[in-house]
């Protein structure tokens, strides 16, 4: 496979659009942000480019090291990029790829049938926000390098050695500018979620991934010849399928090409991963819904025709996914994303063929596989009537909130402001930091909403018990947007929602589950951005008249070397504070520390919450004493 077209890629394939100054300028446009999330997309920038080599069949293996200078390297065995005068440019094609934006071999469909890559963009980005960048190339027989500061070659292209015939790939050595990013250390947990991802997708290629920046090296390789099948049970590894053999198809129209695999577990919480090209789609896309509508359809249909549902009964959506594990791999020519860091698949003619595609597959799966087809329509069917429990609890309290006037929550003191793009929900830990936040915030703008005890663990809940416990009642009665299919965010009363919750370790618990609430309840209100997080402070330091605010043990030690000895005393609760600490330390916008809560990787956020908050012990112990150095001390 490795052996295909080696050397059918050369500099009359690069197609050049121009121009990289813009990208140094506004770098969030190409990248998404200048803090860990751009950071990591930079490493997926070159690999996707080595993963496309895969895909075109004409690549096995990459090897990625963190390395202890602070530079990244991304290694293939792929065609290795061309090095001829490109037609136009008179300069090899390679110096072409590197420094010209949009410049590469993925615009006509000829080099590449499908890429994950961004289209030429990437790698010039990437070279546009280094300090400097090598790039290695062999073919031919001979070692081809060149080297280049943010963006621009040092010296042309040259020829540094030689290699075996028949021996081609591709080296990319790149130093990330720490002038453009926030910060420019890696997270070794985040970049190998992605590269397991990347295997999981592409059956048969490896990926040996490295770490050696610390005192011990950490290294991983990725392969996985079962593919999508091995990658749900992976992601049901902490949970219990209610079928052994997952549901697997994959389907070709034209150039598309679909893969999916479907296993369903115990659980309450619906999985579905969608991935374009090897790019996770974390916001979903006319692929997650073309399928999401053809399982709907089939199970309907197949539960009336066996005679498992009564005359006139009708499973919705959330009824047929709950307990769903589900991986949908799209490969496509010309993919339409919305945005450039690529979350949600835009083609409008996926829909109708995944929708087809996946009708036709269910329908010859359930036949074939009737104890599956059985195990999955008496969950649905379970599901069904928890949710015309659940409907009946919430109707009820409904009635309740009517009679009492205007059907909020009795315990939510709102804000005055019409003008819900200036208004923010603070959502706190019981009655007494309720007090406190209703004394010191502003009123115009902002709403307190105090919770009494812990939330309800909606992880290990069926949804009848959580939409039917009061406390998760009156939340999603005061955001508004309801939840499930009758989720309209059109209804947000609340530009923000604002998790605040005690520095202490129940205060942190509380936290961890309303996220998880919010994760598997109302999980658009976090891709668009309205969920947050307050940053209350650990301790205040005590100096003659003045107070001084500190936020973690090392800011604590920063603040006492500068300042000198004082009191200090360490908050344990929000209702220690009185309205105007509050206020100065958590509440007012111009000083208070907010963080906005977001999703970069659906696997790694689903099996996160699965881990933490599900019922499997012993990978809960694991994850626990591998994050133990990360914890908060006190002194």
């Amino acid at each position: 496979m490795a052996e295909k077209n080696k050397e059918g890629y050369s500099a009359k394939d690069i197609t050049v659009l121009e121009g990289l100054e813009a990208v140094r300028k506004r770098p969030g446009m190409y990248i998404g942000s200048t803090d860990k999330y751009g950071l990591h997309h930079m490493v997926y920038e070159v690999s996707d480019n080595s993963v496309d080599e895969h895909m075109a069949g004409v690549a096995t293996t990459i090897n990625i090291s963190l390395n202890k200078d602070g530079s990244v390297t991304v290694e293939d065995d792929g065609r290795g990029m061309p090095v001829d005068p490109h037609p136009i440019y008179k300069r090899p094609a390679m110096e072409i790829i590197v420094t010209k934006l949009h410049a590469g071999g993925k615009f006509d469909n000829k080099a590449y049938a499908v890429s994950g890559g961004l289209h030429g963009v990437g790698i010039s980005v990437v070279a546009a926000l280094s300090k400097n960048m090598t790039v290695e190339v062999k073919k031919g027989g001979k070692v081809y390098s060149q080297s280049y500061k943010i963006g621009k070659p040092v010296h042309d292209v040259k020829v540094i050695g030689k290699c075996p015939a028949g021996v081609s790939g591709t080296k990319v050595i790149f130093f990330p500018d720490d002038t453009i990013f926030n910060t420019v250390d890696f997270d070794y947990k985040t970049l190998s979620t992605r590269f397991r991802e990347t295997c999981f997708l592409n059956a048969g290629l490896k990926i040996n991934f490295s770490d050696v920046r610390g005192t011990k090296e950490k290294s991983e390789s990725f392969h996985y010849a079962g593919g999508l099948i091995e990658f749900v049970k992976w992601l049901n590894k902490t949970r219990k399928p209610i079928h052994v053999k997952p549901i697997y198809f994959k389907r070709e129209e034209g150039s598309t090409v679909a893969e999916v695999s479907i296993q369903y577990s115990d659980s309450y919480n619906e999985n579905i991963q969608g991935f374009v090209n090897t790019i996770n789609t974390i916001e979903g896309g006319t692929h997650v819904a073309g399928l999401k509508s053809a399982l709907t359809r089939v199970i309907n249909d197949y539960g009336t025709k066996k005679g498992t549902l009564k005359k006139g009964q009708k499973l919705t959506g959330d009824d047929v996914r709950e307990g769903i594990t589900a991986v949908i791999s799209l490969k496509l020519a010309e993919p339409q994303f919305e945005g450039q860091t690529k979350t949600k698949l835009g083609n409008g003619e996926v829909k109708g063929i995944i929708d087809s595609m996946a009708t036709s597959a269910l329908n010859d799966f359930f036949e074939e596989n009737p104890s599956v087809a059985k195990a999955i329509l008496i969950k649905a069917s379970a599901a069904l009537k928890a949710r015309e429990a659940a409907k009946k609890a919430k109707d009820l309290v409904r009635r309740k909130n009517a009679l009492g006037g205007s059907g909020l929550p009795g315990k939510l003191a709102d804000c005055s402001s019409k003008k819900k793009e200036f208004t923010e929900l603070y959502i706190v830990e019981g009655d007494s930091a309720g007090g406190t936040a209703k004394e010191g915030r502003d009123r115009t703008t902002q709403a307190i909403l105090p919770l009494r005890g812990k939330v309800l663990n909606v992880e290990k809940s069926n949804p009848a018990r959580a939409l039917g416990s009061e406390q998760i009642s009156n939340l999603i009665t005061a955001i508004g947007t309801g939840v499930g299919e009758v989720f309209d965010i059109n209804k947000l009363r609340y530009n923000k929602i604002i998790i605040m919750t005690d520095a202490d370790v129940d205060g942190q618990h509380i936290k961890a589950l309303l996220l998880t609430l919010f994760f598997r309840y109302v999980p658009q209100l976090i891709e668009a951005g309205h969920v947050f997080v307050a940053v209350p402070p650990f301790y205040v330091i005590k100096k003659g008249m003045k107070k001084y605010w500190a936020y973690s043990s090392d800011e604590l030690k920063k603040k006492l070397e500068t300042i000198g000895k004082a009191e200090v005393g360490r908050f344990k609760g929000l209702g220690e504070m009185n309205g105007d600490e509050l206020w100065d330390t958590a509440m007012n916008p111009k000083s208070r520390r907010l963080k906005q809560v977001s999703v970069e990787d659906g696997v790694e956020a689903d099996e996160t919450f699965s881990l933490l908050m599900g019922d499997a012990v012993a990978p809960r112990r694991a994850f626990i004493e591998e994050n133990a150095d990360k914890a908060e001390v006190d002194l």
